[in-house]
């Protein structure tokens, strides 16, 4: 019988860490999304108006910049708050691994972007770049967390306090 409340505890903790990381992520998140978004809109609105090439264009140049920026921040707060009880590997290592998978996100987005500049015909508006924009920070979000949880931060610390155990 004691079998029984220790794999229900086990669970519950399992599904305790899993909650808490999914909503840190989701702050980081937050904070990172509109810190890409709006760098996105501030370089379209100024320094990165007008067209260009498909695989140049000055939306996917805006991208780059604004996801690359979002991405250091994102770093910090993921390594600092979401993941910290998940650190296992030298700084080094993890931050390679981070960037990896954070330029897959990138192409994710990129992709979104540009495809959408060529699919429509003429000039693309500032809101068909932006819905592609979230689209694309949509499914490398989807595609961050697992990375994260599966490679870049992939094992707990051990707990050493008396108490947890």
């Amino acid at each position: 019988m004691s079998a029984s409340p220790s794999l229900v505890t086990r669970l519950r903790g399992t599904v305790d860490v899993l909650y808490r990381e999914i909503i840190k992520f989701g702050v980081v998140g937050a904070v990172a999304f509109v810190i890409d978004l709006g760098g996105f809109n501030l370089l379209r609105a100024t320094v990165l108006q007008g067209e260009g090439t498909w695989i140049l264009s000055r939306a996917v140049i805006a991208t780059i910049i604004s996801a690359a920026v979002a991405t250091a921040v994102a770093w910090v707060g993921n390594r600092m708050w979401t993941f910290r009880h998940r650190r296992n590997r030298p700084v080094h290592h993890e931050a390679m691994l981070f960037a990896l998978t954070n330029g897959v996100a990138l192409l994710i987005q990129a992709a979104c972007v540009g495809l959408t500049n060529q699919l429509v015909s003429g000039p693309t508006s500032l809101a068909a770049e932006n819905a592609a924009k979230v689209v694309g920070i949509g499914l490398g979000t989807l595609f961050r967390f697992w990375a994260y949880r599966r490679f870049v931060f992939s094992q707990e610390l051990e707990d050493t306090s008396p108490v947890s155990r």
